[in-house]
């Protein structure tokens, strides 16, 4: 008898705690009906969290700026080990492996060097150099083409690259009206960008052609252009070197008169803003040419004055872009 009475008693025990849970439930969900939605509790294991947010992928090969490595490569018919290092420079918007071993990295804003060891730092023989051009690849080669075109007879082709998508080559090894195989030899690599092009420009001698030629080759392969964030402008540095260059170009005999010294022929930085750069040529003759240059464009406008006999400047019809002798 007093087992039945107990079972009767948590038998209704257990009925008036079902009651009051529903009560409850119902309660709480009235209560919480117009409250904004609570963010559901963490339910990650103990110990455990959630994984982190995968970074966005950067530009490129993702590699970063001197990180090292090693790959093999055959030149004159054997395998050689070599010793990479990753250059990426995101003003010019570029990037590319170069042997660290044999090659001494310059670095700046509008220009890349990578210039063999055994040569002066100042004024090498063997070297590689990147630059930026914001014209387009083929008004570039154009450019080029006709300059180098004075010394040599040239060789323009497509040309491919393992890492970038199309490519312009002038190879200048031949001498001019078959006069040979010159001293000094160039390949130039123009690749096309959306914001224009990167000109790399390989400068090396006649008889390391087979060395440095193929390691410079061997460089182009694992070039890739970036987005540029440099100001697509040319420096004041770069607009004296340019003119200067010009200047040589337009006459063969400019730099052994300079390097005899018996006439005083100079070059320099007249005046420099954002909207123009004066460079100031000081010839042989007497005469003081001044170079109007636009820095974006490069178009550039030239005035002539002699001290003592022209009574100031005077505009000449000679014409020239700054940008096609900065290579």
């Amino acid at each position: 008898m007093k087992t039945k009475k107990l079972l009767k008693t948590v038998t209704a025990a257990l009925a008036l705690l079902l009651l009051v849970t529903a009560v409850l439930i119902v309660y709480n969900r009235k209560d919480n009906s117009a409250a904004p939605d609570v963010p559901a509790a963490n339910t990650d294991p103990v110990g455990q969290t959630a994984p982190a947010e995968t970074p966005e992928p950067e530009l490129g090969t993702g590699m970063r700026d001197g990180e090292r490595f090693e790959a093999s490569i055959i030149l004159e018919g054997m395998e050689e080990t070599v010793k990479y290092e990753h250059a990426r420079n995101d003003a010019i918007g570029f990037e590319m492996d170069y042997d660290y071993e044999l090659f001494v990295r310059q670095s700046g804003s509008d220009c890349e060097r990578f210039v063999s060891i055994y040569d002066l730092a100042d004024d090498p023989e063997n070297y590689l150099e990147v630059k930026y051009d914001p014209r387009d690849a083929e008004t570039v080669a154009d450019a080029l083409g006709a300059v180098l075109s004075n010394d040599y007879d040239i060789i323009r082709e497509a040309f491919p690259l393992e890492c970038a998508e199309g490519c312009i080559r002038i190879d200048a090894s031949n001498a001019k009206g078959n006069g040979g195989t010159p001293d000094l030899l160039e390949a130039l690599y123009i690749i096309p960008a959306p914001d224009g092009c990167r000109v790399a420009a390989a400068h090396y001698g006649f008889e390391s052609a087979e060395g440095f030629g193929r390691r410079f080759s061997y460089f182009m392969n694992t070039f890739s252009v970036l987005e540029s964030k440099g100001e697509k402008t040319i420096s004041a540095e770069q607009a004296v070197s340019a003119i200067k260059k010009y200047c040589y170009c337009r006459n063969a005999e400019l730099e052994a008169i300079v390097k005899a010294g018996e006439y005083t022929v100079g070059w320099e930085l007249a005046s420099s803003d954002e909207h123009e750069i004066v460079v100031l040529y000081r010839s042989y003759t007497g005469a003081q040419i001044r170079y109007y240059i636009d820095p974006v464009s490069g178009e550039t406008y030239v005035t002539e004055s002699v001290p003592a006999v022209l009574p100031g400047e005077m505009r000449t019809d000679e014409v020239l872009n700054v940008w096609d002798y900065t290579v």
